[in-house]
């Protein structure tokens, strides 16, 4: 993967623009074995309402009438947020995380672009290498079947690993449900977040193409650190062989060399 520019801090702190209500909750856990490097930090800066593409008539007349090129909520919710994190300290970095649902698959491509649209408006082109877009492919709960283990302590099951790419489970949270009708998204999306095991969920290369290339991305990121061993991260999230997501993975050749 290509290295980002050198900036003069060798710690990174992750600011996650996140679009659901366990995600603002608990989503940095997600991250904690990055975290364990001791070269960086993530936390939840904002939540936000999902987006859709924008297909109105009206609403496309009123921002070609305005002279925008995005609509007046993201400006506010999205590309200004991201620009008050990025300017707050030295090598700060944004990730909007959209928490897709199956019915929203086939809008995927152009939800992606209205998010970048938004960072990229108020971005400086120096900015944009520090900000991505990713997504929770189909929602973040589909990720805690490709580690069973987390599942059955917190749940009290006893269930193996999924045997199939977990981005393909169509309601992940339903299915959660079903398995065991108390569950609760927040206090158990939680408490089996602090279990999983991340690695384990990536081991798989022909699976969990968007979450690796998240983590790609953030190994890029981390790369221009005198303190990371990015070879030791390309092999422990599986980068160099694994599938990446043909909507998000563009956002690795963006880093500057």
């Amino acid at each position: 993967m290509n290295a980002v520019t050198q900036v003069s801090s060798p710690y990174f702190h992750f600011g996650l623009i996140v679009t659901g209500e366990g995600e603002e909750k608990h989503l940095p856990k997600l991250f904690k074995s990055l975290a364990a490097t001791r070269i960086c930090t993530f936390k939840v800066i904002s939540r936000i309402g999902q987006r859709s593409p924008i297909t109105s008539p009206r609403v496309i007349a009123k921002m070609v009438g305005s002279g925008k090129t995005i609509p007046g909520k993201d400006d506010d919710e999205i590309g200004l947020p991201a620009r008050r994190f990025l300017n707050s300290g030295d090598s700060h970095c944004v990730m909007v995380i959209d928490d897709l649902e199956y019915s929203r698959k086939d809008m995927s491509a152009a939800v992606f672009q209205r998010y970048r649209t938004a960072l990229d408006a108020f971005l400086t082109p120096e900015q944009r290498h520090y900000a991505s877009v990713h997504f929770l492919v189909y929602m973040l709960e589909a990720y805690y079947f490709a580690d069973a283990s987390a599942i059955n302590a917190v749940l009290h099951l006893d269930r193996e690993d999924y045997g199939d790419d977990v981005e393909t489970i169509h309601h992940p949270k339903n299915e959660l449900k079903r398995l065991n009708p108390g569950f609760d998204e927040v206090e158990h999306g939680g408490q089996i977040l602090e279990q999983i095991d991340v690695e384990h969920v990536l081991s798989r290369p022909e699976a969990c193409a968007s979450l690796r290339t998240m983590f790609a991305w953030c190994v890029q990121i981390l790369s221009v650190s005198p303190f990371c061993d990015s070879s030791a991260l390309t092999e422990k999230y599986h980068l160099r062989q694994g599938r990446l997501s043909d909507i998000t993975s563009g956002q690795l050749t963006q880093a500057k060399a």
